[in-house]
């Protein structure tokens, strides 16, 4: 069998950590037919919009892509290409895990995934001015949307997850005894829904400052988190922080119509084409993709492959205190697969 996929190396360091995932993917024993499209700058170079309507069609035709970080052009009146892809795909789930890697961090036993509702709350955009006398811009008002029905189909997708990766709890997280209607909303759906899984996962509710001070205190009481846009964008990035930073966090955002994976950094421009960019977090992305795909024992061994290399092997980028190029880790870990 020969998966279809749309593969998109991104700017700046992007096509140098892009093309050594694909040699890991590949490693695997899996067979690819790698769709290469545009996206950020260089489809803005070469076509003049940064999210081509070939991209578009050919994420569509496939239903799955592995991307690179993107640059948004600013001050150009371009829009964000993620936040294109996400309203174009109804990518409703953004899902980040944070697993301790690299001995002697602060700490050493983080393993969290946090599915993030990625479409409503307050990151909607619907906002405005109020002019008050003279002045046109007095006051802004910004409002936050949350259904009831994206509400469920967030906290049931973390709930799924966690059955089909052998996780044993979910935390929902939330912001109820302040904002009684739009968190309240996804705190009531939340409860309803964990008491259809209860005896199968166990789960609890937190505020979301709470959850803030406990991540930094105690992250081995989290396992699945799940919680609303703006949350899930701030506790994401802390995260992540937990385990090291960005280089190791990979992203996947799912939806009713594709499913995009991606490295949760930016594109680097500044070390760009110097060959030292640190690869880990897009072959964790593609690890994920190969779990939606089903491939599950293929995608824990490229993420054991990951591990082994920066642990065992002591083979690093520069990133992670090593010396090893972006081709060299990139080899090492394709053994590993292999």
């Amino acid at each position: 069998m020969t998966y279809d996929v749309t593969l998109i190396h991104g700017d700046g360091i992007g096509p140098e950590i892009t093309a050594q995932t694909v040699k890991v993917l590949e490693a695997t024993g899996l067979r690819f037919h790698w769709d290469e499209e545009l996206a950020g700058m260089a489809a803005v170079d070469a076509t003049g919009t940064p999210l081509p309507d070939a991209t578009v069609e050919s994420i569509r035709k496939n239903a799955l892509a592995l991307k690179g970080p993107l640059t948004t052009p600013i001050g150009t009146g371009f829009r964000s290409v993620n936040v294109g892809l996400r309203k174009e795909f109804e990518l409703f789930a953004n899902v980040r895990p944070a697993r301790s890697l690299v001995p002697g961090g602060r700490f050493e036993n983080v393993d969290i995934i946090l599915v993030r509702e990625n479409l409503e709350g307050l990151y909607i955009g619907v906002e405005h001015f109020v002019q008050i006398g003279d002045d046109p811009r007095a006051v802004a008002e910004s409002m936050a949307i949350v259904t009831r029905a994206g509400c469920e189909r967030i906290i049931r997708y973390a709930f799924e997850y966690a059955l089909k990766h052998g996780r044993k709890k979910v935390t929902i997280v939330h912001k109820a005894n302040i904002l009684k209607m739009v968190s309240g909303l996804f705190l009531e759906v939340g409860r309803g829904v964990a008491a259809e899984y209860a005896g199968r996962v166990e789960a609890n509710d937190m505020i979301v400052d709470n959850t803030a001070m406990q991540l930094v205190m105690r992250p081995e009481q989290f396992d699945v988190m799940v919680t609303t846009n703006m949350f899930g964008d701030i506790l994401s990035d802390e995260v992540s922080g937990l385990v090291g930073g960005l280089g190791l966090a990979p992203g996947a955002n799912i939806g009713t119509k594709a499913a995009i994976f991606e490295a949760v950094h930016g594109s680097a421009p500044d070390i760009a084409g110097q060959g030292v960019a640190n690869p880990s977090a897009q072959m964790l992305a593609a690890a994920m993709m190969l779990d939606h795909m089903g491939e599950l024992d293929r995608a824990q061994r490229m993420r054991d492959a990951v591990a082994d290399t920066i642990v065992r092997d002591n083979i690093r980028t520069r990133d992670l205190g090593g010396s090893a190029s972006t081709e060299e880790f990139g080899r090492a870990v394709a053994r590993r697969v292999a």
